[in-house]
Order: C-alpha cells, then sequence, then structure tokens
C-alpha cells in the first residue's frame, strides 16, 4: 500500500500595494491619504522639489503610487528635485529628503528658458549630467542627477531622448526657445512615473 503526502494548498487573491498620496504646493503633505495602487504600480514613492528663479521660490512635495521608481536627487538649474522609493504598503510616510544643497565638484549645464549654456554645480549625490528633449517643439532641460535615476530612465510622455554622461559639462550648451517650465514638469512627471 502506497501513501500519497496531500498538501492543501491556499489560493489567495493578489495583494495590492497601498501608498500614502498627496501633493503639497506649500512644502508640506499634511493632507496624506491612503491610497491602493493600480495594477503594476509596485513602488511607493516620495518626491521634494525645491525651485528658485528671480524673486520667486517654491517647494512642492509629493507622495504617490509608480510602477517604477529610482532613489537619487537631480538639480535643473533653477529647481532641484530629491526622490525616494520604497516597495512595501504606506511605506512612503516620510517626506523625501530636501535636496542638497553641498556642492561636490561637479560641474553641469542647464536652461534657463533663453539658453542652455548656463553652469549649475552638482551637489550631493549628482554625479552626472543629463540632457533632455521634449517630444513636442524639442525644448531643452540639462542639468545634474545621480546615477541611479539615469540607469532607470526611459523615455516616457513628452520627454525624449534623456541621456546623461560622466564628465564635467559633458551635456554641451545649446540655444532653447521654447517654453522651459513646460519641460521641466513633463520631466517632474517622468520622475514620478518611472
Amino acid at each position: 500500500m502506497q501513501i500519497f503526502d496531500v498538501s492543501i494548498y491556499f489560493i489567495t487573491k493578489g495583494h495590492s500595494l497601498s501608498c500614502y498620496e498627496c501633493m503639497g504646493l506649500t512644502g508640506s503633505c499634511a493632507d496624506q491619504k491612503v491610497k491602493t495602487c493600480p495594477s503594476g504600480f509596485s513602488k511607493c514613492m516620495s518626491l521634494t522639489t525645491a525651485v528658485q528663479s528671480g524673486g520667486f521660490s517654491a517647494k512642492v512635495k509629493i507622495k504617490d503610487c509608480a510602477p517604477d521608481c529610482a532613489i537619487g536627487s537631480m538639480n535643473f538649474g533653477i529647481g532641484k528635485t530629491s526622490l525616494a522609493c520604497c516597495n512595501t504598503d504606506q511605506c512612503n510616510v516620510q517626506d523625501a529628503p530636501d535636496p542638497s544643497n553641498v556642492p561636490n565638484g561637479k560641474k553641469c549645464y542647464y536652461c534657463d528658458g533663453q539658453s542652455c549654456s548656463n553652469t549649475v554645480s552638482c551637489s550631493g549625490i549628482e554625479d552626472r549630467c543629463f540632457k533632455a528633449t521634449g517630444s513636442s517643439g524639442g525644448q531643452s532641460i540639462k542639468g545634474c542627477v545621480s546615477k541611479s535615476i539615469c540607469d532607470a530612465a526611459t523615455p516616457v510622455g513628452d520627454v525624449q531622448g534623456v541621456s546623461c554622461c560622466s564628465g564635467n559639462l559633458c551635456n554641451g550648451a545649446q540655444s532653447v526657445t521654447q517654453s522651459f517650465l513646460f519641460l521641466c514638469c513633463s520631466l517632474v512627471s517622468f520622475i514620478l512615473l518611472h
């Protein structure tokens, strides 16, 4: 007589990730809500962007679900962004840290809406220069970025041709005449979706 080992398997419905969601335009994410992420979104992210141009300055904090994302920072001349990611339920309770202001010796070109021949001092872990192009009108955006964000970069939406390089001022200078702020918004969307 042969005895069979019978195992019982419990089949459970797949677990959906839940993340905090908020957009704080005053530098605070005070009204956080928990949201169930849609299918294909496997990370929780938190983003802090500080923008300063002329007499205008603002800090924006965003939390949400993301299909994928990288931990790092970027500096596009008039603004700096820091990004934090995690992959467990409600792990994005903490805000992404404020972007670093400690120069690291690297320099890259950035665009100010009129020209891309301005230089910016990279800070913190920003060890690469980047350039990207908007698909509508060919707007350019340039600056400093962390290697981890470069490694995760794939074109999305209006942002095309994202490329990174490691030498000082390796992202080249050229003129730009299209809407710089439109492309910055597209680039932040790119970060949020990757």
